[in-house]
């Protein structure tokens, strides 16, 4: 009879779960609550400490007067700078249909003061097209860049007269346009003073441009 009560005794019994086993569940259940946590307030942080806005910017090179279309614009985030007006990514829909006012290049940050009435060249300047020869153009030359309008020495093997004396020129590069004819001359759209500008239509001889970064 004791044998039998010993049996019924440990059949009912309820197995105990060691205090180690039960300790480490709870030490797994709060961490991941605290993983949790954690991502959450980073989330919060990060979204909090960006202060980035949308603003409109130029996809690709808008031409004085051009008519802008929804193609020639793009959405991207910066930090808002008081000192800048530019237009704002929800203000897209009243900006295409509006002209442009001055050259625009591709990636410039919008701002109202580009749109409307053709305003370029602006008083006392003057906009000129420079034909330049193969290997008297630099490399790298785009639109925005600054150069210097020079004259090309003559060969005086050629026994032609030596140009008229011209001191550099400054000017700031519109458009270029390679390759206009069978020989490599480019034509060149540059923004000068109007003075220089008449210097430069009457040039006799070759003219080259100068790359001149801070020279201005």
């Amino acid at each position: 009879m004791a044998v039998q009560a010993a049996e019924r005794e440990a059949s009912t019994r309820v197995p105990q779960v060691p205090l180690r086993t039960r300790r480490r569940a709870w030490l797994l259940v709060a961490g991941l609550l605290a993983m949790v946590v954690c991502a959450g307030a980073f989330t919060l942080v990060y979204l909090g400490a960006d202060a980035r806005v949308q603003v409109l910017a130029a996809a690709r090179p808008l031409a004085v007067g051009q008519t802008i279309s929804a193609g020639d614009l793009q959405v991207v985030r910066i930090v808002p700078d008081t000192g800048m007006a530019l237009l704002p990514a929800t203000a897209a829909s009243q900006v295409i249909g509006r002209s442009v006012a001055v050259p625009v290049a591709a990636g410039t940050l919008l701002s109202e003061a580009q749109l409307g009435p053709v305003q370029w060249p602006a008083a006392g300047q003057a906009v000129a097209a420079l034909p330049v020869k193969p290997g008297r153009l630099p490399a790298g030359l785009a639109a925005g860049s600054p150069v210097l309008v020079v004259n090309v020495a003559q060969d005086p093997l050629l026994g032609s007269d030596p140009p008229v004396e011209m001191p550099p020129i400054p000017a700031t590069v519109v458009a270029v346009a390679e390759g206009v004819d069978g020989t490599g001359t480019a034509v060149v759209t540059l923004l000068l003073a109007h003075a220089d500008a008449v210097a430069v239509a009457g040039a006799a001889g070759d003219l080259a441009l100068v790359l001149a970064w801070g020279s201005r």
